[in-house]
């Protein structure tokens, strides 16, 4: 079992990064990433936006790691759940393989909160378990799954900050005929 973690701050409000990551597939960062469906998505009692959502992703294995992991299977399939609370000023977002279980299990956790010192500012806060089964090399490919992870990780703050580069563009455009009227 390997552990892989890490912190950034974005220095954008938290409603800001929120919105971009629910927003945050498709995008030229993150190619891998092939479909996402929504599967469920709730409002509780207390306010929170719960989702339960697929996504559909292309893993570009290296020949070598196919080889050891025995497949040549590359399209895997994640789950992933969300809980916003608008409130508390909190998204967790939990997500798993689903694909491959018997072999590889990738159990990734995001927390977004705001900044406790700027409050123009958000904290992610993001953690993986790798975990190989069964096969021998196990450890040199937790850590080569783990190389990988932070790597993609790098690309997925690029495409929040794409995105919400994005949102920032439609806003102006909203407002552009506003102004253009008076």
């Amino acid at each position: 079992m390997r552990v892989w973690s890490s912190e950034h701050v974005f220095r954008h409000p938290w409603d800001t990064v929120v919105k971009a990551a629910m927003r945050k597939y498709p995008n030229p960062m993150n190619p891998c990433v092939v479909g996402v469906d929504v599967l469920e998505r709730s409002v509780d009692a207390r306010g929170r936006l719960h989702s339960h959502r697929l996504l559909s992703t292309e893993w570009g294995l290296p020949g070598l790691v196919k080889a050891i992991l025995g497949t040549s299977r590359t399209l895997t399939y994640i789950r992933e759940r969300s809980i916003v609370d608008p409130v508390g000023k909190k998204m967790e977002l939990c997500s798993t393989n689903i694909t491959l279980t018997n072999l590889v299990l990738v159990s990734e956790r995001l927390v977004y909160t705001p900044h406790p010192e700027d409050p123009g500012m958000t904290v992610l806060t993001q953690e993986a378990v790798i975990t190989v089964k069964g096969i021998s090399l196990g450890s040199y490919l937790e850590s080569l799954m783990a190389n990988t992870i932070s790597s993609n990780a790098k690309k997925g703050r690029e495409a929040l900050e794409w995105v919400i580069g994005h949102l920032n563009l439609e806003l102006e455009g909203l407002a552009a005929p506003a102004c253009s009227r008076a």
